[in-house]
């Protein structure tokens, strides 16, 4: 397996792993998975930004894609992000959420960013709070019921690291 930088013709593949989890999964709230061209334009701001969008391959197959996005769009949340990581429904098990997070972290560190979240769809979303939990993320706590997917309610949990310096300083100038 290999971490590299998202390429445009990797888009196609990650339009499938995220329209996969919009249909059949709650790490996404979205209930339509968005078109090809949606996620090129989300694909682009995201490197825009400056802020990395990596994908995994296995024997040159993208089997999971991972970026990182500001926490929110006000100027006082600069220094925080928040990751997103989706692997494809039958590379489950092989590494990749790791491969794709560790390597995330990675670059986020090489930034000016001092924390990262993570909003994780759904309480019962063990493989996700499991794989932030041994990146170093600890639980900040759960927005009950805030979703409706499935003729359900849905929770959000929500974890949190430190990059660089966290808190302990301030930023650069």
């Amino acid at each position: 397996m290999s971490v590299r930088d998202v390429r445009n013709q990797d888009l196609a593949a990650i339009h499938a792993i995220y329209g996969h989890h919009v249909r059949h999964g709650l790490g996404s709230f979205e209930e339509v998975p968005p078109t090809l061209e949606e996620m090129t334009r989300r694909c682009a701001a995201i490197g825009e930004a400056g802020l990395p969008w990596l994908v995994a391959t296995i024997d040159e197959a993208v089997v999971g894609y991972a970026y990182a996005g500001f926490f929110r769009p006000r100027s006082a949340f600069r220094f925080c992000l928040e990751d997103s990581v989706y692997v494809s429904h039958d590379a489950h098990g092989r590494g990749v959420g790791s491969a794709l997070l560790g390597e995330l972290l990675t670059r986020c560190e090489a930034g000016p960013w001092r924390q990262m979240t993570a909003l994780i769809g759904d309480s019962d979303n063990a493989g996700s709070i499991a794989l932030h939990r041994r990146f170093g993320f600890e639980h900040q706590g759960v927005i009950k019921a805030c979703g409706f997917k499935f003729g359900r309610w849905v929770d959000v949990v929500m974890m949190q690291r430190a990059l660089n310096d966290g808190s302990t300083t301030l930023p650069d100038a």
